[in-house]
């Protein structure tokens, strides 16, 4: 449920490729030297239409978030677990391709690529199949990891989602960390099964980014100011709630609240709005010297709106360019400019 009034019917965003017309998207720019790590699934969306026909796509969102900051010049690094079969190593290509280094240990041969497959009937209504593997290795931090994010699946799936607080409690002694619920109900189960795994992963992170709907499903009858408050009070700093076509709101260090309008985009198609965004915003507040270090995290608790507001603004630029694009476009600094 990635944004929900910002995802296709698939069930997962799809990762970054060639756009509509066949042509790749522009290099990568030359990464920064500080590392950022990224969590969380990497897998194959398989759709069946109802004229007979099948296609698969490589899909994540943390996948995608991770392809989003390489391509914003971060330094980016993927702990995730895919096969060694046909559709891990496509899946593997893809996002080196788009400047994500693969941590060790992310591929495996002891099992297949994890799959999300979609049917799709007359109406347009889906129903899923999910074949996901989660028993991911301790993930080993590059010397000098800034920031690391988790988000989706990875975080509540077992036996692997221990393994993603273990990274996170050992990124955060030194760095910063972000997290994306990104709630998947036909897969994590009731809002009241997974509410207490979401607060205890708000509870270490610096920076908590959801939508609109995450909050609907999660915390029935409450409004979005009501879970920033919530969660600010279990630690996270800055807390931001997408809304779709209306923008954004948000929740500052300071208790400050503020909001900003989306960006007037003819849109093509809505898929990894939600992690582009989420990409925008970690690699906007890194620049902005929020995320990054200990003393950049106490920075981020006092910091006021208007501090943190150049990446609200990014993140809305990335997310604005995405969805002019066909698929999960991830857009390059210049192209945000």
């Amino acid at each position: 449920m990635e944004d929900k009034d910002e995802m296709p019917s698939s069930p997962h965003d799809l990762a970054p490729g060639p756009d509509a017309s066949g042509s790749a998207p522009p290099p990568t720019p030359t990464p920064t030297a500080s590392p950022v790590v990224v969590v969380g699934e990497l897998l194959v969306d398989i759709v069946h239409t109802p004229d007979g026909q099948t296609a698969e796509h490589v899909g994540g969102s943390p996948a995608n978030v991770a392809l989003g900051l390489a391509r914003l010049g971060h330094d980016t690094w993927f702990a995730t677990l895919v096969g060694t079969d046909e559709r891990g190593i496509r899946c593997r290509e893809h996002v080196e391709d788009g400047g994500v280094r693969l941590l060790p240990g992310s591929t495996s041969p002891s099992h297949p690529t994890s799959t999300a497959a979609a049917t799709i009937d007359a109406n347009g209504a889906a129903t899923y199949v999910f074949d996901l593997h989660w028993n991911l290795p301790r993930v080993q931090l590059p010397a000098g990891t800034t920031h690391l994010h988790v988000g989706s699946i990875g975080t509540t799936l077992r036996p692997g989602d221990a393994e993603v607080t273990d990274a996170v409690r050992r990124a955060r002694a030194a760095g910063t960390v972000s997290y994306d619920p990104n709630m998947r109900p036909t897969i994590m189960g009731s809002p009241d099964a997974v509410r207490p795994r979401v607060e205890e992963l708000v509870a270490l992170s610096d920076v908590v980014k959801c939508s609109e709907d995450d909050i609907e499903w999660l915390y029935p009858g409450d409004d979005p100011s009501r879970v920033m408050a919530r969660w600010a009070e279990l630690g996270a700093a800055l807390t931001v709630v997408t809304l779709g076509p209306r923008g954004v709101v948000w929740r500052a260090g300071s208790g400050e609240e503020d909001s900003e309008p989306a960006r007037d985009t003819a849109v093509v198609d809505t898929v990894g709005a939600g992690d582009s965004f989420m990409a925008g915003l970690v690699s906007g507040l890194l620049d902005e010297g929020l995320l990054g270090s200990t003393d950049a995290r106490e920075r981020l608790h006092s910091a006021g709106s208007a501090d943190v507001r150049p990446a609200i603004d990014r993140a809305l630029a990335t997310s604005g360019v995405t969805v002019g694009r066909a698929g999960a476009y991830a857009p390059t600094r210049e192209e945000i400019r």
